[in-house]
């Protein structure tokens, strides 16, 4: 999973942090969203063209997942 800098991709498809679909929108523009959010920008589904990112606080996306996982 690729996180803020690690996204190369020129556009992504973006979700913004109250989880709505802004739409393809530049890398560029995607970070400085989520700056200035104070969140992350994560890429969710990195094989779709392209590829879907959504402003998120990573830490705690991480943590959520753990939690999902221990429980199965």
């Amino acid at each position: 999973m690729r996180v803020n800098r690690q996204i190369r991709v020129p556009k992504v498809r973006l979700i913004d942090e109250l989880g709505e679909q802004v739409g393809v929108v530049s890398t560029f523009d995607a970070l400085k969203r989520a700056e200035d959010a104070h969140l992350d920008l994560v890429e969710i589904v990195p094989t779709s063209n392209p590829p879907v990112c959504k402003i998120l606080d990573y830490g705690k996306y991480r943590y959520d997942q753990t939690k999902r996982e221990k429980r199965k």
